[in-house]
């Protein structure tokens, strides 16, 4: 809004004759600005009868024509299974003669003889995404079940066919048969929208059906458990029965698939997870092709970089994913080693595991990509042909086992807090590290040290210093030599903890 002064003094002092003569003048002024506003107006009302819904009612959304859009391609899932019977054990104790007599053994009787099968069933929300019949849901809406019904908003229900599952990312395409056309939804990119946008969610909550609910886009990016996981936090409500149905933009694009809620009640308190489409729709592509997921696999183990552990490295800034261990892979036969940072995959720019994990999962297998990783205080680009995560994770996928000789035992010695001991078959045994060569295991630890501080423990093997292998003390000692010179804060260190590799970065600054 542009507010203005009032003008000069001069302006309002003119002669009252030359008013008075133009009197006439401005009546006919009048009636033309009149006009002019009745004409604006009209075309303001017409403007605001055709405006989308997200314009509308004082700048709020109206949902009710998105509602008329989307809905006739959102379902409600019953699903039902056989399980197994009440097995004998413990049952309600209820005194002789009480009330409750009656009802306990009726409701025991339901499920027929102690042990007998009895059928279940559970309630979902899913969406139909193309003509001829197919639809998306959640996997744990339809997981064991023996029969899938899907029902439509007019009331029509149809058989549906399970097509195939990702467990990892609980989604599930399936397919229903119908002789005309049926109404379907798409997919739309979820990385396009920003927190504080409006979303609509449709489904069946504790089984009322074609329910519609609304609020915003909350964050994105969310992590609950698994190693795909890119959810959409919102606070339109999520109930039991809302999973697998859609969360859409105001375009009546797709843009997740409720999966979750947080709650302490088992209710909605306005903190629910969507599956972002950018997910969904490489997943649901490839069920749709093979029935299966086939995701690209680098093998390798990887954990972020942090401030630390880049400084100690020479790296400008923390980001990336370092690599703990190679196993016989892709990666092994592409040239990645330990200690390599992984700075780009495949042309993107890689901030941290998890986005390197997504990208390489959504690969194609077969694939080769470059890989480009920092090495040595410099980047080096590899090329790596992909395998399939599936068949890897089915064969074990571990990492060589070749024992070496085992060094001469030498006398523990302390180095910066810690009591360190060079690596034995019985430690190896002990410590669930048959796999590794050389090493030092820390066998006391000052709990006032900044070892201690930066959470090294009794009992972890230092394979690594600076990036290079350690099998005495003396040769601990040398490298830690080298750093001081060098002026290095810190020297990187790689551990092992009952197996699991991991990099440390540790203080060698002597406090002033």
């Amino acid at each position: 809004m542009t507010i203005h002064s009032r003008p000069p003094q001069s302006q309002y002092d003119r002669p009252r004759a030359r008013v008075a003569v133009r009197t006439e003048t401005r009546t006919f002024d009048a009636r033309l600005a009149i006009g002019a506003l009745l004409a604006a107006l009209t075309a303001l009302a017409l403007a605001f009868s055709t405006m989308p819904a997200r314009a509308q009612t004082n700048g709020l959304p109206d949902f009710a024509d998105l509602v008329d859009q989307v809905g006739d391609a959102v379902v409600n899932i019953t699903t039902s299974s056989v399980v197994a019977g009440r097995a004998g054990g413990p049952q309600p104790q209820v005194p002789d003669g009480s009330p409750l007599e009656d009802f306990f053994n009726d409701f025991l009787d339901q499920d027929g003889p102690e042990g007998a099968p009895r059928r279940s069933q559970a309630l979902g929300s899913g969406f139909v995404i193309s003509e001829d019949g197919y639809l998306v849901t959640n996997n744990h809406v339809i997981e064991g079940a023996d029969e899938i019904m899907i029902e439509f908003r007019n009331g029509t229900e149809l058989v549906a066919e399970l097509i195939g599952t990702d467990p990892t990312t609980d989604i599930a395409l399936l397919k229903v048969e119908s002789d005309e056309p049926l109404p379907y939804v798409s997919f739309g990119v979820s990385a396009d929208h920003r927190v504080g946008e409006w979303v609509m969610v449709m489904g069946n909550p504790l089984g009322q059906g074609f329910s519609v609910s609304v609020g915003v886009i909350s964050a994105f990016g969310r992590s609950l458990q698994g190693s795909y996981d890119d959810f959409i936090q919102t606070d339109a409500a999520i109930n039991q029965g809302n999973s697998g149905g859609p969360l859409f933009n105001l375009e009546g694009e797709v843009i997740g698939v409720n999966t979750a809620i947080l709650s302490p009640t088992g209710g909605s308190i306005g903190i629910g997870f969507a599956m972002s489409s950018d997910v969904v729709t490489n997943v649901v592509a490839q069920l749709r092709e093979f029935g299966e997921t086939r995701r690209g696999w680098l093998g390798v183990r990887i954990q972020d970089v942090d401030t630390s552990m880049a400084e100690a490295m020479g790296l400008e800034e923390a980001r990336g994913a370092m690599v703990t261990d190679v196993p016989t892979g892709p990666a092994l036969d592409g040239g990645v080693e330990v200690g390599d940072v992984i700075l780009s995959f495949d042309g993107r720019d890689i901030s941290d595991t998890r986005e390197l994990v997504r990208i390489v999962g959504e690969s194609n297998v077969g694939e080769t990509v470059r890989v480009v990783v920092f090495r040595d205080g410099a980047t080096e680009t590899l090329r790596v042909t992909l395998g399939r995560r599936e068949t890897a994770e089915g064969a074990g996928n571990t990492a060589p086992n070749e024992n070496e000789p085992a060094p001469e035992v030498a006398p523990a010695s302390e180095i910066l807090g810690m009591t360190l001991a060079p690596l034995t078959d019985e430690m190896r045994q002990e410590l669930n590290a048959q796999s590794v060569t050389g090493g030092l295991a820390i066998v006391q630890l000052d709990p006032a040290s900044d070892a201690a501080e930066m959470g090294l423990q009794v009992g972890d093997i230092i394979t690594e210093v600076t990036q290079q292998p350690v099998v005495t003390v003396a040769d601990f000692q040398t490298l830690l030599q080298s750093a001081e010179e060098a002026g290095q804060q810190s020297i990187l260190l790689l551990i092992r903890r009952d197996g699991n590799p991991r990099f440390m970065a540790l203080s060698i600054k002597e406090d002033e």
